[in-house]
């Protein structure tokens, strides 16, 4: 494929030529979040360089750790793993080929066409984090693996993934059995950003945030019960209590995420 570039204030995008106005599109979506998250957190990376596959095949090449997440990942969610990020660069299929992949059901296609603002959600949240990736060392990995919901949770949340994720998790909660808590590994991606987003309603988007980027030294449990100001068990029941009502909802036809 013969690669195009286009830029906007604090990003630029590497693409085919039949994608440069969807490239023009993302950016722009990038440029509104990288402000919010700016307005959260104090900062958020100006020097970030997206790339718009135009297989999966070239972006598993590019991306080979995605494969090994899509395999841990809950049958029910897979789809939704559509790129990956490092320090400086975020991989994800081209927008047409995020739309194809969608599934039938109300809000596949507008999680699927929000996965670029999720990950670079995901990546300004590592960073700031000191803890989770990027970049991807052996101890930040580990770190990774043991608490991805509060990764992917953040990217889905901040990404503007959350409102649309229904369909998949009620289709998790009926194929996959009880969830743990918080979500494993299988279930970071589809119920990680539910966590968040229960935690944004109960305390505000700014607890939220504070949250994802200041790690507890003692796990994320303690993480927990500081957020929440409640006990394990009462935040358990209190998410099991949200999810069941997630499930039931139709996906929300908002344009944004309001922070």
């Amino acid at each position: 494929m013969a690669w195009t570039e286009t830029r906007s204030d604090n990003f630029r995008a590497r693409h085919g030529e039949r994608d440069a106005r969807d490239a023009a599109r993302v950016l722009e979506q990038l440029e509104a979040l990288r402000d919010r998250l700016r307005s959260l957190l104090g900062a958020a990376p100006d020097d970030v360089s997206l790339v718009l596959h135009d297989s999966a095949i070239a972006l598993a090449i590019a991306q080979p750790f995605l494969p090994v997440m899509r395999l841990a990942t809950a049958p029910a969610g897979r789809r939704y793993l559509a790129g990956w990020y490092s320090s400086r660069d975020i991989h994800v299929l081209a927008p047409r080929l995020l739309a194809a992949r969608a599934s039938s059901v109300p809000g596949s296609r507008e999680m699927l066409v929000r996965t670029p603002a999720a990950l670079y959600a995901r990546l300004t949240i590592g960073r700031a984090s000191g803890v989770l990736p990027p970049p991807f060392s052996p101890r930040r990995t580990r770190a990774l693996l043991r608490n991805a919901w509060v990764s992917e949770g953040a990217g889905q949340f901040f990404g503007g993934q959350t409102p649309y994720a229904q369909p998949a998790i009620a289709r998790r909660l009926r194929e996959g059995g009880r969830p743990s808590f918080p979500p494993s590994l299988r279930d970071a991606t589809l119920l990680g950003g539910t966590l968040i987003d229960l935690l944004a309603r109960d305390h505000g988007v700014d607890a939220a945030a504070r949250f994802a980027v200041r790690p507890h030294p003692q796990g994320p449990d303690v993480a927990l019960r500081e957020a929440f100001g409640r006990p394990r068990g009462e935040i358990d029941a209190a998410w099991r209590a949200h999810l069941g009502r997630v499930a039931e909802e139709r996906p929300r036809d908002v344009a944004r995420l309001d922070m």
